[in-house]
């Protein structure tokens, strides 16, 4: 049987020695990459019409254009295609917020395929929502002017 005194040595090595590290990266000064570009782009990819998807999805674009680093330098875009287009619902409880987003700039656009396969009227969708021939087009476009794509995951059903 070990002694348990030297368990308890061990770990108070072991997590001093973790102390010890976490204290020297904090120590080296890195606060992240730095912004050294005059602008920077990201479409931010719905296809998931559960509300935990909106939510995460809105959250995700809030958090990034509140990063100091980016501030004056970022153009964002959200499309909305497949069952994402519920993000774009009438009275689904997402307007003021998606008018907040648009004001700072966010580009808010639906894939018209979407809503021909998927048979939505456009009159069942928030007006001030542009409409783009194809989402994946648009997708693509975007990341070839070298924006950065983004695809929050639908978090999980407990969360």
């Amino acid at each position: 049987m070990q002694d348990p005194r030297r368990s308890l040595l061990r770990y108070a090595a072991a997590a001093a020695c973790a102390l010890g590290l976490a204290g020297a990266a904090q120590a080296s000064g890195f606060a992240g990459a730095r912004a050294t570009r005059d602008h920077y782009g990201a479409i931010f990819q719905i296809d998931s019409g559960g509300q935990g998807a909106i939510k995460k999805t809105l959250n995700n674009i809030e958090n990034l254009l509140g990063d100091p680093r980016l501030k004056g330098k970022l153009r964002v875009e959200l499309i909305a295609n497949a069952k994402g287009f519920a993000i774009y619902v009438k009275n689904n409880g997402f307007e003021q917020k998606l008018l907040h987003l648009q004001k700072q700039g966010v580009i808010l656009a639906q894939c018209a395929n979407t809503l021909r396969e998927l048979h939505v009227d456009r009159k069942d969708l928030y007006p001030f929502v542009s409409i783009v021939p194809s989402g994946m087009g648009e997708i693509t476009l975007r990341e070839s002017e070298g924006w950065a794509y983004i695809h929050p995951t639908p978090p999980h059903e407990s969360m």
